[in-house]
Formats: C-alpha cells, structure tokens, sequence
C-alpha cells in the first residue's frame, strides 16, 4: 500500500508504488504545478507504473522550466532509476 502526504515542503512517498496505485498518485500528482520535492525515503518499491507517474509529471513540469526533486531514495530505489535511465531526467539528492 503505499501512502501520498503532500504539504508545504512537497511530496512524501512511503511503502509500495505499484500499479494498483496508480490512479491515487495520479490525482495527487496532477495537482503539482511548480517544482516540488518528493520525499522517498520511507518508500520501499517503485514498479515501472510508479517511475510512469512520476515521468509523466516530470516531462509535464518541464515544459513550464519546473520539475521533481527526488530526495531520500534507499540503495535499491536509486538502483531502479539508474538501471531505468532516469537519473538525468529527475534532480535526485
């Protein structure tokens, strides 16, 4: 199950962003309009839907010189982004 809190700071992801979320996220992540910091460090998977959503929003962000700042990634969550391409795509710390 995985759990979206979003407050000033930004964007907090924490247990699994599967497929069968999907459609949460999306109505979470629709609503980001400027860049945002998005808090991974209580996250524990991300599936190919997950790194879709947040893709998405980033390409959607860029084309307004916004984006997603992805802080707190664990060694296996980093591993999905570098093995899927991403790491030049999102601002990761």
């Amino acid at each position: 199950m995985l759990q979206i809190e979003r407050d000033a700071d930004g964007v907090r992801l924490a247990g699994r962003f599967d497929a069968g979320q999907v459609e949460t996220a999306n109505r979470v992540f629709d609503t980001v309009e400027t860049s945002v910091e998005v808090r991974c460090d209580a996250l524990d998977y991300i599936s190919s839907a997950g790194l879709s959503v947040l893709l998405h929003t980033q390409q959607r962000l860029s084309r307004t010189g916004h984006g997603l700042r992805l802080s707190g990634l664990n060694p296996h969550i980093r591993l999905v982004f570098e093995y899927a391409g991403l790491t030049d795509i999102f601002a990761i710390r």
